[in-house]
């Protein structure tokens, strides 16, 4: 559905990305890894339409949207999830999901929003409240589900488990399968490298902006070399 053709992306005249090719299924979960800096959330703000690529295509299902801006890739269902969640903190929980939504009538609207409940509950029990005031784990939900509000194809995870605690942390990516089950495929860029290679079907590994390792997630999971860098072996 989603694939990375030979992607190159230059920051400030520095090669950031240089050929990478990476593919995501129709309902698929793959997973990037990866020390910090090596291109991992350029990768996806390129995607999303933040970063303008230097080479190469980015194709969803057969349309190529590398180069839109951010809003037309959107529409065309690709939404992100970004690290740091970046809500709206003075907003309350329903206006942030409002952002994610822009322009839907509002019998649409609030179906939308029931769906997202029956995801994220707690949205239900927060829905009048400031976003800012929520924990670190709501917060993220409430950042997932404004991402969803749009109905994407693809959703774009960064680091969704960046500071929270073990038991957030697993009920966040309980909820990241049930996304996944809904059909909608994900790509994630996490730093639990254990947790994401449990989660996913298939990983990449990038380093210096380059692709060098990929395969099923669990082979990953068990390569010495993916073991001695990222899993504590």
């Amino acid at each position: 559905m989603l694939s990375l053709d030979e992607l190159s992306v230059r920051l400030g005249g520095r090669a950031v990305l240089d050929r990478v090719s990476i593919a995501v299924p129709e309902g698929g979960l793959v997973t990037i890894l990866g020390r910090n800096g090596v291109g991992k959330t350029t990768l996806l703000r390129t995607i999303s339409g933040l970063y303008r690529p230097a080479g190469g295509r980015i194709v969803l299902g057969g349309e190529s949207i590398g180069g839109l801006p951010s809003h037309a890739v959107v529409r065309a269902g690709v939404t992100q999830a970004p690290e740091g969640r970046q809500l709206f903190a003075d907003m309350s929980v329903r206006e942030n999901l409002r952002a994610g939504a822009l322009g839907l009538k509002a019998a649409e609207y609030e179906r939308r929003v029931a769906h997202m409940i029956e995801l994220f509950p707690i949205i239900a029990e927060r829905g009048a409240q400031a976003a800012g005031s929520l924990s670190g784990g709501e917060q993220q939900m409430v950042c997932i589900a404004r991402a969803l509000m749009a109905s994407p194809r693809v959703l774009l995870l960064d680091e969704p488990s960046l500071g929270l605690a073990p038991k957030v942390v697993a009920r966040i990516f309980e909820m990241i399968r049930k996304v996944r089950a809904a059909g909608v495929a994900v790509l994630l860029v996490e730093q639990n490298a254990k947790l994401a290679l449990r989660t996913a079907e298939y990983a990449y590994v990038l380093d210096q902006g380059r692709v060098t390792l990929q395969g099923p997630a669990e082979d990953l999971a068990g390569d010495e070399r993916v073991v001695s860098a990222y899993l504590g072996g």
